[in-house]
């Protein structure tokens, strides 16, 4: 069976997609989509991607009103955090660890609920190179 190779881009309807653009490029590192083919797009990094459908009446998103929420991985859950609470955006630790890894949460500019997710366990990131003992 022929699979998909992950996810290829993330689409949704924005009031101000101009200033949703600069937001993510500045506090979460997504860089918005070039202009031109030339130019390259935002690169993730391999990894787990979670793909779940949720009940209609969820409240994991908060907002009964979201259809839709993005998690995005990180190295590090707490410098993250640290530095979006600089930049004065509101964010809420889950102080339960999981064996998954660790969660917080906030909202975009436009009230859409994120989730930054630091993996451990199988998930965790895998060192390469000389990290991994390869010379």
């Amino acid at each position: 069976m022929e699979k998909v190779a992950g996810i290829g881009g993330f689409f949704f309807r924005a009031k101000d997609p101009e200033t949703l653009k600069k937001w993510y490029a500045a506090h979460l590192g997504v860089l918005a989509t070039p202009a031109d083919y030339d130019s390259p797009c935002w690169q993730q990094e391999g990894g787990p991607t979670v793909f779940e459908p949720f009940p209609a009446d969820t409240d994991y998103f908060r907002d009964l009103a979201k259809g839709w929420m993005t998690n995005f991985r990180v190295l590090n859950l707490d410098a993250m955090v640290d530095q979006l609470r600089c930049a004065g955006i509101e964010v809420e630790v889950d102080l339960q660890e999981y064996p998954n890894g660790r969660f917080a949460r906030l909202n975009d500019p436009e009230g859409n609920p994120v989730e930054i997710w630091q993996p451990k366990g199988r998930d965790a990131p895998r060192a390469v190179g000389k990290d991994a003992g390869m010379t």
